[in-house]
């Protein structure tokens, strides 16, 4: 997508150790129009799914999967950090290592907003080592719905997620794929 490889080009920067920052339009100030634009780009990509609901995690996830949502006509859920007192009894839940906070996070999915009559599709705002995607899929999985595919924003092909994941038999798409970081240099693939 080359409106969003402009846009990492003109506004991402490389902070080292694989970190990309795309903080000035996802990851805390959001382009709207950016947005709207991913939002249809995975909706032509994903029209044939069948798909009836829309997972991604908390929190960067949730503009591109909400604007993809907003092109489907779908709901979209989000697996929470935290466990509300508000959500239903017995959640699902699965843990994943996050590379840029450094740490395990949990995420959590009340039972009420994934069911085994869904047919899902993941969204996330990157594929590198797919650790948050693989969590997710095993939140679809213990929930009973059928996983029908799998979108990131931006995929860090040299970290090998897409292999990562390639076991599970889903369509993976992404919009703008880093081959490397040469000298600081953003090369696509």
């Amino acid at each position: 997508m080359q409106l969003l490889k402009d846009k990492i080009l003109a506004e991402g920067r490389y902070l080292g150790k694989g970190i990309l920052k795309v903080d000035s339009f996802m990851n805390h100030q959001i382009d709207p129009l950016l947005m709207k634009a991913i939002g249809e780009e995975f909706a032509s990509r994903f029209k044939d799914t069948g798909a009836t609901r829309i997972l991604t995690a908390e929190t960067s996830g949730i503009a591109p999967a909400l604007a993809f949502a907003m092109a489907m006509n779908l709901p979209v859920v989000f697996a929470r950090k935290h466990q509300p007192v508000t959500m239903a009894k017995n959640p699902f839940k699965e843990s994943a290592e996050s590379h840029t906070h450094g740490n395990v996070v949990d995420l959590i999915v009340s039972p009420e907003y994934l069911q085994p009559n869904d047919r899902v599709i993941i969204i996330d705002d990157f594929l590198a080592s797919a650790r948050t995607i693989r969590a997710l899929v095993k939140l679809v999985n213990a929930s009973g719905a059928t996983l029908v595919g799998i979108g990131a924003v931006i995929e860090k092909a040299f970290e090998g997620g897409r292999a990562a994941i390639g076991d599970i038999g889903v369509k993976v798409e992404s919009l703008a794929a880093i081959a490397n970081f040469d000298n600081e240099k953003i090369n696509f693939g």
